[in-house]
């Protein structure tokens, strides 16, 4: 695809993902608004207190950032005041020379061009995905180091800093400097894209927990400086005389911009080109900015970031839907209120087995995360938040389902009818030309399918009766119908659902196959006892033999 026209369908993506992802608020009554919006503070509360003060990371980090934003969703939609401050309980024993700033996370391509709007000589780096520190040099040489805390204290890291060779032990000229970077895992080749982020930052932050690294772990840590506070006012003049003092990175990775779409460039170009580190999207920063003695620990006006696309995504639980196979097997569904994942709207994904929607025990209103399986499909990662009220569900039991299960759609046995019509004309049966899911459905819907075969009998001016079958329609499918009639008897057996036989010798006639019994169809080859039970079931269910005698009576071969 040309790059000029990715750049436009990422544009018009991030403007599909501002629509989609437009949070309404929740429709609660007061008491279950406090409810909730309680139990997310206490949920970010936990992982607040063990990412900062233990190093141990509960939570991805786009899953922490998703809830902290619905967090504050909630609270605006409820007028419950601001959040708890994530970094209260991250302070240390350490004052900052000069504190850390935030960064603002702009949520769409929108809020980013409004950000350039009137700026100018701004530049973009990755932002890498690490754990921020304070490195102070007194006379080019190391003599301390300090985790960010809570931007004003910070944790004394010193001799952990001293044991990683990617932080200058000595600078080559004997300066007194601060700067402020990330301290990052380092990888190779790590495409952001493809691999995510490994929870690279939660590995560095754990180290960095620990009195002693071994020489292994310290030599995995590396280091990019994103800010020299006091040093030259123009970021590549900055750039180039860090690069000279030992600090590389800096320079390699800033890029000047002068509009939006040098901006998603770069975001595109670092979110799918190999790096040495984790990143989860881009920072840019304006050369113009106040004095560094004048930063505070918030967010400041001359840089902000724009994150790449969500790999995982937290999203709402609007209802579950039981989906009931031809086999009998019940998947569960959910429906989620849709969300934007990389470059897909998600609406639904399956929980994979009953046994699992038991275990986790999903209900409406709870908050998921899902990512996608090979890129494409999604796929349930487990709950992060469950709603504080508990619907009750009409839940199918796996008992009442199985291979032998539902021929006609009698109530709850409307999705397994509706599934072996599938089969039946789907390649794996009659392989049926113009006939599929919607066709069975539609007809489903009138009434007229009170059984299995109720189609063979239908005609053409039924057909034209039917809303959604225009008169060429409804020829394709009546054609369609009579070839059925046609087929050979073994794909009859299979469309009907007859199970798996291997290399099992099969007779031309129904009536041949309907008088082995189990111990014979077990001594066919590669039939087990399960199995020849099963067939020996097949043959003698009342509702099959019904279907037989309708297919002999319609003149099917073999029957």
């Amino acid at each position: 695809m040309p790059f000029d026209l990715r750049l436009f369908f990422s544009f018009l993506l991030a403007f599909a993902c501002l629509t989609t992802n437009a949070t309404e608020c929740p429709d609660w009554p007061p008491a279950r608004a406090l409810n909730e919006i309680t139990t997310l503070q206490k949920q970010i509360d936990l992982w607040d207190d063990n990412y900062h003060r233990q190093g141990r990371s509960l939570v991805t980090d786009e899953l922490y950032d998703q809830s902290r934003a619905r967090l504050t969703e909630w609270r605006e939609c409820f007028d419950s005041g601001p959040s708890a401050d994530p970094l209260r309980t991250a302070g240390g024993t350490i004052a900052h020379p000069i504190a850390h700033t935030g960064l603002e996370k702009l949520r769409d391509g929108r809020a980013v061009e409004a950000w350039l709007k009137n700026r100018s000589d701004v530049w973009v780096q990755p932002k890498v995905d690490g754990v921020a520190v304070t490195l102070i040099y007194r006379k080019g040489l190391l003599t301390q180091a300090i985790s960010r805390g809570d931007g004003v204290n910070g944790q004394d890291w010193t001799t952990s800093a001293r044991q990683i060779a990617a932080i200058p032990q000595q600078l080559p000229q004997p300066l007194d400097l601060l700067v402020q970077g990330e301290l990052y895992w380092r990888l190779t080749d790590h495409v952001q894209a493809q691999a995510g982020s490994l929870n690279a930052r939660a590995t560095v932050a754990g180290l960095m927990a620990r009195k002693n690294l071994s020489v292994q772990q310290a030599a995995g840590i590396g280091l990019f400086v994103w800010d020299w506070p006091q040093g030259p006012a123009s970021l590549p003049v900055r750039a180039a005389a860090l690069d000279e003092l030992g600090f590389p990175s800096t320079a390699l990775f800033s890029q000047p911009i002068k509009a939006f779409a040098d901006a998603q460039r770069w975001r595109d170009h670092w979110y799918r080109s190999p790096l040495p580190f984790t990143s989860d999207g881009i920072v840019l920063r304006q050369d113009q900015r106040p004095p560094a003695e004048r930063w505070q620990a918030k967010v400041p006006y001359w840089s902000v970031a724009w994150k790449y696309p969500f790999a995982q995504a937290l999203a709402e639980v609007r209802k579950v839907n039981f989906k009931i196979g031809r086999t009998g097997r019940i998947t569960p569904v959910l429906e989620l209120i849709p969300v934007m994942l990389d470059d897909r709207q998600i609406k639904r994904v399956s929980v994979s087995s009953l046994r699992r929607w038991e275990e986790l025990d999903i209900r409406p209103g709870d908050q998921v995360s899902i990512s996608l399986a090979g890129l494409t499909i999604p796929r349930l990662d487990g709950v992060v938040l469950r709603s504080t009220e508990r619907i009750e569900l009409s839940v199918p039991l796996a008992k009442d389902f199985h291979h032998l299960s539902c021929w006609q759609p009698t109530p709850g046995c409307e999705s397994q009818f509706l599934a072996r019509l599938t089969w039946l004309s789907g390649k794996q049966g009659l392989a049926l030309p113009s006939v599929g899911p919607g066709t069975w459905e539609k007809l489903f819907e009138t009434g007229r399918l009170n059984g299995l075969l109720d189609w063979l009998t239908l005609d053409a001016q039924e057909l034209a009766n039917i809303d959604g079958f225009g008169e060429r329609s409804s020829a394709r499918l009546l054609n369609s119908f009579n070839s059925a009639r046609q087929r050979p008897f073994a794909r009859w057996l299979k469309a009907l659902g007859l199970p798996p036989t291997g290399q099992a010798r099969l007779a031309d006639s129904w009536q041949e196959l309907a008088q082995r019994n189990t111990e014979q169809w077990q001594a066919e080859t590669g039939i087990g006892p399960g199995r020849a039970a099963q067939l020996s079931a097949f043959f003698r269910d009342p509702q099959v033999l019904i279907l037989s005698d309708i297919l002999r009576v319609a003149g099917v071969e073999g029957f």
